[in-house]
């Protein structure tokens, strides 16, 4: 990566304006070399019916998280990143504060990227274990 780490940040914080993660309020917070972290408040608005931050919310976070550092590997006038698979395990469940999603690279090839990410508390206590899959696509041209 041959961005700063502020920069890095900014940009992401800066591409997620009017979209999913703005609406779950999800913010991007660290940077390094082979990860990247987020965080999101747990409060009635990714609520389950019982209280709980929902799996789906938690989904979210990691797919955000893990397809967003994969930009930071590719030519982005050039090439477009996808999810194509994601799986989670939900190990702990919580009711409010925030959650911390850190997605570390586990492979990165020329056209699949492997994440592995992991959501905790502010304890650090592993909340849900996720892994993603994205793939890297040549941009079509666009059509006027």
């Amino acid at each position: 990566m041959t961005l700063d780490k502020a920069k890095m940040l900014e940009q992401c914080n800066a591409i997620s304006k009017n979209t999913l993660m703005e609406t779950l309020n999800i913010e991007y917070i660290d940077a390094g070399e082979d990860f990247l972290v987020a965080r999101m408040p747990v409060t009635p608005t990714v609520h389950q019916p019982m209280g709980l931050l929902h799996g789906g919310a938690s989904v979210a976070l990691a797919e955000s998280v893990g397809s967003t550092a994969s930009h930071f590997f590719i030519n982005a006038k050039e090439q477009e990143v996808r999810g194509i698979e994601i799986s989670a395990n939900h190990l702990k469940s919580i009711r409010e504060g925030f959650v911390y999603g850190t997605a570390k690279l586990i492979h990165k090839g020329r056209t699949i990227h492997l994440w592995e990410i992991k959501i905790t508390n502010e304890a650090g206590e592993l909340i849900s274990l996720c892994k993603l899959s994205n793939i890297v696509l040549d941009k079509k041209p666009q059509v006027k």
